[in-house]
């Protein structure tokens, strides 16, 4: 049976605490995504989460190589017209609430970094 699992990337930073620690981490397990034998499904981006999609975001490279690889990239529009980001996305598509709490509901295991 396929696992159908979803990433919910919800923030700038991975984990609670030190700003500059949590953005490294985040980093780092995306670059892990990257080296895994099973892909997630998808990828969602919310809330500050979205700024890991757009131009200057350090995880470009990793967030590429797993599109190309077919995982899919999902944004929160609503996200980033609120962040005034939506010129400035660099990797995946734009999508919306619906879309993303349907895949959320259909997937068999969400990992939230």
């Amino acid at each position: 049976m396929e696992q159908n699992v979803v990433v919910a990337i919800t923030a700038k930073t991975m984990g609670n605490g030190n700003e500059e620690l949590g953005k490294i981490l985040l980093k780092g397990f995306i670059h892990a995504l990257t080296m895994q034998e099973v892909l997630p499904k998808t990828i969602v981006f919310y809330n500050d989460g979205v700024f890991v999609t757009v131009e200057d975001s350090e995880s470009l490279e990793d967030l590429k190589s797993l599109e190309e690889k077919g995982v899919e990239l999902l944004i929160c529009t609503t996200c980033l017209e609120y962040h005034k980001l939506t010129e400035k996305i660099a990797v995946g598509k734009t999508s919306n609430g619906l879309v993303i709490a349907e895949k959320l509901m259909k997937a068999s295991h969400v990992v939230k970094p």
